[in-house]
């Protein structure tokens, strides 16, 4: 496949794409559906991601004006979930949410072909504030790259975006709290500009449990929670209900109990109810005794995890039957063994957060150049030595931290030969239709088709930041 070109200008952009869409009264208008499988969104995906910065806002309004005309929506899964919470839709499955680091436009290919494959419809494509920042990937260019697969891939229907860990510091609430609320506050709010329709919303990291009680140990990351929903509920798309997801205890940390639950629960909903604004949290996140990233052994590689499906299970009927939510999400789940994925629907979990397994796939692949591998390790061990804790190994540290490689290293994996890019994707789509399967989200298309909440208008050129640099583009090269 010849290499991905990245447009200078909205014009030239423009004229390569006329094949597949054009603008017309402020709308991207198809011209040949077919062509938007072909190199024309691949142009469109990596000026969308490495262009100026008005050719890329460019590029990322006719991907998103592209995907509604093709029938791709951005989409709420408070529905679907709600419905699992009264009952009207069986327990059977887990919803899997895909933390793609990188590169995504690629990585959102080899999982919609596993979905448009397998049927699936259940799936989310999330992003973490803390990956955001190492990453290199704000909410807008997040969303293009997924739209952008799902187009090229010819899948159709809602796309569930997803803020994961929409989550407090705890450093920057000790010494700045009102700055780290409005922090929290605007990255809501350039979420929900650019397709996010869920958001997981993480004060746990704010828990004390020094404190007398679950009530008080979890009086403030209730409150907040409550506050950061209801300005999602006061900001979010007329006609759209944004799933919003909570978090009692901190992943990695001690397992959640079900007293802490109901205390964070019964909180939250009286700190909603004297807002006047609502609905809450549709989903929990508990810890069930793993870790982001596993349980590292002195090698570097990952250890086995124990879960506490008895967790899962508990706090789940209780958060189905006192509460109407759809029950317990699972994080830390991606390195754990693969004959463990089964026992999450088991057990009733409603979503499960994964993301170090794929980031592994990636960066220990055999078709990674060598050359390559061998600069990231090097550049984690020049420029994060600091966070190498004293009783880690130098392997430990460096599979720790090479996360925050994605970043400095975006435009070299995004741009890899075409056979080692073949190579680890198709890896990578065999491991989503795995977890598909193996989380019964298979034959899902039209059950999340059916109770998505998805927007309910086309975006147009002159609506919204994402927008407002269209306008700019507009007059750019002419």
């Amino acid at each position: 496949m010849p290499m991905a070109h990245v447009h200078a200008t909205a014009k030239e952009l423009g004229s390569a794409v006329s094949t597949a869409i054009r603008l017309e009264a402020g709308r991207v208008r198809l011209v040949d559906p077919d062509a938007l499988r072909g190199p024309a969104v691949d142009d469109l995906a990596h000026t969308a991601v490495f262009g100026g910065t008005a050719v890329r806002d460019h590029a990322r309004a006719l991907l998103r004006g592209a995907a509604w005309e093709a029938g791709v929506r951005f989409a709420s899964i408070q529905g679907l979930y709600a419905a699992r919470g009264r009952g009207e839709v069986p327990r059977a499955f887990t919803v899997p949410a895909l933390n793609i680091r990188g590169p995504t436009y690629d990585v959102g290919r080899a999982a919609f072909r596993a979905a448009n494959r397998l049927r699936v419809g259940a799936v989310l494509f999330e992003i973490a504030r803390s990956e955001i920042g190492y990453t290199d990937q704000r909410p807008g260019e997040y969303a293009a790259s997924i739209v952008a697969a799902a187009l090229r891939e010819g899948f159709r229907g809602p796309v569930f975006l997803q803020g994961d860990h929409y989550q407090f510091s705890p450093s920057k609430w000790k010494t700045d709290p009102e700055g780290e609320k409005a922090a929290l506050r605007a990255l809501v709010a350039e979420s929900l500009d650019a397709g996010f329709r869920n958001i997981d919303i993480d004060a746990s990291t704010l828990v004390d449990l020094s404190l007398a009680g679950e009530v008080e140990q979890q009086r403030l990351n209730a409150t907040l929670s409550a506050e950061l929903c209801s300005y999602i509920r006061e900001h979010e798309p007329r006609g759209v209900t944004v799933a919003v997801g909570g978090e009692i205890g901190e992943v990695g940390t001690h397992v959640t109990s079900v007293a802490e639950f109901e205390a964070y629960m019964e909180t939250y909903e009286a700190e909603l109810a004297r807002r006047g604004r609502g609905p809450g949290p549709v989903k929990i996140s508990i810890n069930t005794g793993t870790a982001h990233g596993g349980k590292v052994e002195a090698s570097g590689k990952v250890g086995k995890q124990e879960v506490r499906f008895d967790v899962i299970r508990d706090t789940g009927e209780l958060a189905r039957a006192k509460f109407g939510m759809a029950g317990v999400v699972q994080h830390g789940a991606s390195t754990l063994q693969d004959s463990e994925f089964h026992k999450f629907p088991d057990a009733g979990a409603c979503e499960i957060h994964l993301a170090t397994g794929f980031q592994n796939m990636v960066f220990d692949h055999p078709a990674l150049p060598q050359e390559l591998r061998q600069r990231i390790v090097a550049w984690v061990k020049a420029n994060l030595a600091s966070e190498k804790k004293e009783k880690d190994t130098v392997e430990q540290f460096v599979y720790k931290s090479r996360k925050k490689a994605y970043g400095p290293f975006k435009r070299e994996l995004w741009e890899l030969t075409d056979d080692a890019r073949d190579a680890i994707m198709a890896d990578l789509e065999a491991k989503f239709a795995f977890l598909f399967e193996t989380l019964r989200v298979t034959d899902t298309k039209d059950l999340a088709a059916k109770y998505a909440i998805v927007d309910p208008a086309p975006p147009t050129l002159g609506a919204g930041r994402v927008a407002a640099g269209i306008e700019m583009a507009a007059d750019e090269g002419e």
